[in-house]
């Protein structure tokens, strides 16, 4: 991929942080964005600021995958949320007949099944990356020295030219980037550490060990029951801290996830495709997932009335994991 183009289809904290920094190194970016932040871009460029400093980015701008004239050699790094990846992927396939791969740069496990549906080529990638999104036309990285981790395989496995290609331009542009085979088996991992996103945005930044625990614990039992093979994500927090850590900006620490994020800006959350993944592999497999229910349940409320982050108490989380079954 070393003379592809780099699609990035949802330019956000994560989507305009890569295609920011690919853009910066060399590489040939679009970006696909909507509404303000398309708006924002398109007229002043994507401004990233970082712990080291802060530039701007411009590359092209479009709103649709309709309005990209698709060639030989272009590559799809699909960065939108879970919620967005069917009408993404159905605007893609609408968009070119041509069999672009698709790399699914997203939290979950559930995207790639989704766009095996459509191309013949889909790569996964596991997502540890700090990044921030709040403001129209600018996204912060906090991650340093690096701006994060971007292993990538194939899907369902393996590894290929094309995918040691990608990982050598994202590892020329300020991340670290390896070919994985059992590229899966990470996300497994990283799907539990993000497990606590919705319990962050809901209840603040409170000590609730007790519930992540019960969290990963049904996770875990789940795995099991489905025979799925998940990393160590204890392992992995200790190798990846080695390659980047959280700094702050200009004194300013990350606030929050993902979803506190969505929160914050009045969007759908992820949660169904995060815990929710775990309550569908427990109904599966006859695994009980009540505090996994309660995120799910607590998380679609609070998105629907556009509730501030911090508003659910702890003790709420528990009354209702507690209804659905928990002892």
């Amino acid at each position: 991929m070393s003379t592809q183009r780099f699609i990035i289809y949802g330019a956000g904290g994560i989507g305009g942080g890569i295609g920011a920094q690919l853009h910066r190194h060399g590489h040939d970016v679009v970006l696909i964005a909507r509404g303000a932040h398309h708006d924002a871009m398109k007229a002043q460029g994507l401004a990233v600021r970082t712990p080291e400093g802060d530039f701007v980015a411009d590359p092209t701008v479009v709103s649709h995958p309709g309005d990209i004239t698709f060639r030989e050699g272009d590559a799809v790094l699909l960065c939108v949320k879970t919620q967005d990846t069917a009408g993404a992927l159905a605007a893609l396939r609408d968009a070119t007949e041509l069999e672009v791969p698709v790399v699914c740069v997203q939290n979950g496990v559930a995207n790639e099944l989704m766009a095996a549906r459509h191309f013949a080529k889909v790569y996964a990638t596991v997502v540890w990356m700090p990044a921030t999104h709040l403001e129209p036309g600018v996204v912060l990285l906090q991650g340093s020295p690096l701006s994060g981790v971007l292993d990538t395989g194939c899907y369902p496995s393996g590894t290929d030219a094309a995918c040691a290609s990608l990982c050598e331009a994202l590892s020329s542009s300020n991340f670290l980037a390896r070919p994985r085979s059992d590229v899966m088996r990470y996300k497994y991992a990283k799907l539990q550490r993000n497990l606590g996103n919705a319990l962050q945005a809901l209840c603040g930044n409170v000590s609730a060990g007790d519930v992540v625990k019960q969290l990963r614990h049904e996770a875990l039992a789940c795995f099991e029951a489905a025979g799925i093979d998940s990393a160590s994500p204890s392992a992995l927090r200790d190798e990846l801290s080695q390659h980047y850590q959280h700094k702050a900006i200009d004194g300013e620490s990350r606030s929050g996830s993902s979803t506190w994020q969505s929160l914050t800006r009045g969007l759908p959350l992820e949660t169904d495709y995060l815990n929710g993944e775990i309550v569908l592999i427990g109904r599966l497999h006859g695994v009980a997932t009540p505090f996994n229910a309660a995120l799910q349940t607590l998380a679609r409320r609070h998105a629907t009335a556009k509730s501030a982050p911090g508003s659910v108490s702890l003790e709420e989380v528990r009354e209702l994991a507690v209804s659905l079954g928990a002892s």
